[in-house]
């Protein structure tokens, strides 16, 4: 019973398949048919259908995404048209050729040229939109603008067709200028954003030699995706002769562009043929090798102390004792952790600040005297002392009494040590010796000039 009603399942896919298939060849054979009256024009190859909703941003010159195109397959996309005067020219070239291409028209020129809208339609072409006035700030305008630009292109074209099914859910922002809001706005109404892949800068001033140029140079060194023209400038009606001439010389493939509908399904692809160049797993490539995928047999975490494993100690917190040790201790037998545990934590240096540093001793902020003292060091002595001739009984007097406090001097010096009571005594002694020194002085130094006055009368 499981078994048929997966053989139903397997038949359903397989009719759904085959029957995309079928589309898809069909449009490639009709579309691959030979050109009347061109035997040797480049033709268009195939037809892709897409879906708006499972791809709706495509373009690597913006996105990651671009159609699912094989190799040297290219897409012909014109905007800013109707110009009859030249989008009727870049009409012939094309039908010359037997392309299709896809048209992003702006409303306005709808508006004004609804018979060359028609024009398209009638060709076969693709026709998408491209607001209803080429705004170049669609990146930075309010949304409410960015939707009415968007939806007024929309009708101006429906209404220069006649026809709600013959517009494609296909847009492209004016300039490229892109914005995510509303990218999703285009989105929500299931409306695909184009991008390109390259463009050929036919929209400057440049001669129809350089885009051509730069046309052939973009596709070949891509090999695949999507070009960005315009037909309404005049040097790419001169450019797109040549342009297919080379790309059907280089062996390049246009394809042609529709969405998806209830009657037409969407061409199987699968996401990596959405990618401009998919990385291929059996193909060496000139990158960095990719990161191998490691496999961890557990994803336990370290262990991390808890508050448990603290013991608080005045009032400070130590790690506790590790329970092999504290079993240790008890004479068991504990194995080791499997974990390794967190290192202990060292004790606390000692506070050092409360350590008293040594006291110096007072014995050693005194000042030693002089046991050498002379009387000039002592003593301020008069000019007239000065000049006293020796032998003098005064001048020997006085000098036996310095000599004295000399000696008393030293004796206060050797007997430094004792208690602070007998050092005072003995300054008080010195202090009043020094000035009986003095005074006996002063009355010698009086007499000794009455006498030299007395001699002089």
């Amino acid at each position: 019973m499981i078994d048929k009603a997966l053989g139903g399942v397997w038949k359903r896919r397989w009719n759904v398949l085959g029957l995309g298939l079928l589309g898809c060849i069909a449009a490639q054979t009709a579309s691959a048919a030979d050109c009347p009256g061109h035997p040797d024009a480049l033709g268009t190859s195939r037809t892709l259908v897409v879906d708006p909703r499972e791809h709706p941003r495509i373009g690597t010159m913006q996105y990651p995404e671009t159609l699912p195109l094989e190799d040297h397959e290219v897409v012909l996309t014109f905007d800013d048209g109707p110009l009859p005067r030249n989008s009727d020219k870049i009409l012939a070239i094309l039908a010359s050729e037997c392309i299709k291409a896809n048209f992003f028209l702006i409303g306005q020129m709808a508006r004004a040229y609804p018979e060359g809208v028609r024009k398209l339609r009638d060709a076969g072409h693709t026709i998408g939109t491209h607001t209803q006035n080429h705004p170049l700030t669609m990146n930075r305008m309010p949304i409410e603008r960015a939707r009415q630009e968007i939806d007024d292109g929309i009708a101006s074209v429906k209404a220069a067709l006649g026809d709600d099914t013959a517009l494609a859910p296909f847009f492209r922002i004016p300039g490229l200028e892109r914005a995510t809001v509303v990218e999703d706005y285009l989105a929500s109404q299931g409306l695909q954003t184009w991008s390109a892949d390259f463009p050929a800068d036919d929209w400057r001033h440049i001669p129809a030699s350089r885009v051509y140029d730069l046309a052939i140079k973009r596709i070949e060194a891509k090999g695949k995706g999507i070009l960005l023209l315009h037909d309404i400038q005049a040097r790419t009606v001169t450019a797109l002769p040549q342009i297919l001439h080379e790309l059907k010389a280089r062996g390049f493939r246009i394809v042609h562009v529709v969405a998806a509908t209830p009657d037409l399904m969407a061409t199987p692809t699968e996401p990596e043929q959405w990618q401009l160049h998919p990385v291929s797993e059996t193909v060496a490539i000139s990158h960095w090798p990719k990161i191998p995928n490691f496999v961890f047999a557990s994803g336990d975490t370290l262990p991390a102390p808890a508050l448990s494993d603290f013991d608080g100690r005045d009032g400070q917190l130590a790690p506790s004792d590790e329970p092999f040790d504290r079993a240790g201790r008890r004479g068991h037998s504990v194995p080791l952790p499997q974990q390794a545990p967190w290192p202990r934590l060292l004790p606390p240096a000692p506070d050092s600040t409360a350590t008293a540093l040594p006291a110096p001793a007072q014995s050693i902020f005194q000042i030693q005297e002089n046991p050498r003292a002379t009387a000039e060091t002592l003593l301020p002595r008069s000019r007239h002392a000065e000049q006293a001739a020796p032998g003098n009984r005064k001048t020997d007097g006085i000098a036996k009494l310095i000599s004295a406090d000399g000696a008393d001097s030293g004796l206060a010096t050797r007997d430094k040590h004792r208690s602070g009571h007998a050092r005072r005594l003995s300054a008080s002694v010195a202090k009043k010796r020094s000035a009986r020194v003095a005074a006996h002085g002063h009355r010698g130094t009086l007499g000794h000039l009455a006498q030299i006055k007395k001699r002089s009368a």
